[in-house]
């Protein structure tokens, strides 16, 4: 039996996960698409998708979570539209007078507990460790403590395995904190630099030991924190900067950048025994190397226990065009080389994002890659807004 790429990168760790990075609603519908899509090896193709996920196969499936968000639910709706017209009139009936953004928000949670309950099963068989659905409070709302606060406590209610995800902002990390307390798994999501990394692994902590000392059930807490990799790299300063110095960047630069800053996170995780994880986002299949396509954002942290989040286009991606690459499990704790950190420690937007005392939690809010994300992201909620307002 053909191993999928991601099956030998999990192969590294035995507690590396990797969940997919969209509602499950939508899978069999994209998974009989790609399969199609590989022509001679399309049964090939498809046995290997329906392992990764099968619905009859209760908590032995090989994703074993997801993170989703309000644009990614868009998706499902837009998969199955008369399913969803049918929902959302029923709510729209259900609720005499409600206005489109309460709409959206009734239909997302649908969304969101629908999706979760197709990964209870992994959740049960794991002992509340894995089986987790991200469901992400509204982007828009990422400077809005107690709106975000509000939407989170929703958010919870729609499954025992439905972790909340809060974005990167001064607020969020505050968020973060009252959620652990409260015994509640997070994702935290909108961070790129290693000040974000840590602060969200310390409010954790200190979210911890408020729990422990209020006598509330921390047994099923998960933390995941999510390194928005390849946002990082192409959304920020990066060319601004070396351009004014005079210094070229190859694609391979951008990588290592980014590479560097999750390896310096997972190590400080490793070795201060914070209770956090580190998850991989944002992945890219790149650079290519003489005439191959690598994927270094796999390669070059194989060997950890990361969660790798991974979209349906990568995942498709990676089976066209990186179905060559094998995986060192000792690649987590290799060094970049010291030429190119020394290139990149030229440049103020790597510096800053490298030293763990870069930034101070009241200057992550205007990191341009934050800001910039935070953009697209609610105007990508706006869309499903829309949607369901055209049927009011």
């Amino acid at each position: 039996m053909k191993k999928h790429v991601l099956e030998r990168l999990a192969d590294t760790h035995p507690e590396a996960e990797v969940w997919w990075d969209s509602s499950p609603l939508v899978y069999a519908k994209w998974a009989n698409e790609t399969a199609d899509s590989f022509g001679d090896q399309k049964n090939e193709v498809k046995d290997m998708l329906a392992r990764m996920y099968d619905p009859e196969k209760g908590g032995e499936r090989f994703y074993r979570g997801v993170t989703t968000n309000p644009p990614l639910s868009l998706q499902a709706i837009e998969a199955q539209p008369e399913r969803w017209n049918t929902i959302v009139d029923g709510i729209i009936k259900e609720n005499p007078g409600i206005d489109a953004e309460a709409l959206f928000w009734k239909t997302y949670l649908t969304i969101v507990r629908d999706g979760a309950a197709m990964f209870r099963e992994v959740w049960e068989a794991s002992g509340g460790k894995q089986g987790y659905l991200s469901g992400q409070v509204d982007p828009r709302s990422a400077f809005d403590y107690s709106a975000m606060f509000e939407q989170a406590m929703e958010i919870r209610e729609q499954g025992p395995n439905v972790m909340v995800k809060v974005p990167g902002t001064k607020e969020g990390y505050q968020l973060l904190r009252e959620l652990t307390a409260r015994g509640i798994p997070t994702n935290n999501t909108l961070s790129f630099t290693l000040p974000q990394l840590v602060c969200a692994a310390k409010m954790a902590m200190e979210g911890l030991e408020i729990a422990k000392k209020n006598n509330v059930d921390t047994s099923k807490w998960r933390a995941v924190i999510t390194h928005m990799t390849a946002r990082y790299g192409q959304l920020g300063d990066f060319e601004k900067e070396a351009a004014e110095r005079g210094i070229t960047l190859t694609e391979e630069d951008i990588r290592w950048a980014e590479i560097a800053i999750y390896k310096k996170a997972y190590k400080i995780i490793e070795e201060r025994g914070y209770k956090s994880e580190m998850l991989m986002c944002s992945m890219r299949v790149s650079p290519e190397i003489d005439g191959k396509k690598r994927c270094w954002h796999l390669e070059k942290v194989a060997g950890s226990n990361s969660v790798y989040t991974c979209p349906p286009t990568f995942i498709a991606g990676v089976m066209k065009d990186c179905d060559h690459l094998e995986f060192d499990a000792d690649e987590i704790h290799r060094e970049i080389p010291q030429d190119t950190m020394d290139k990149l420690m030229e440049l103020p937007y790597f510096a800053k994002a490298y030293d763990e005392n870069g930034q101070a939690p009241e200057e992550f809010n205007d990191h341009t890659a934050l800001r910039t994300t935070h953009e697209q992201f609610s105007k990508a909620t706006q869309k499903m807004v829309d949607f369901c307002k055209a049927r009011m």
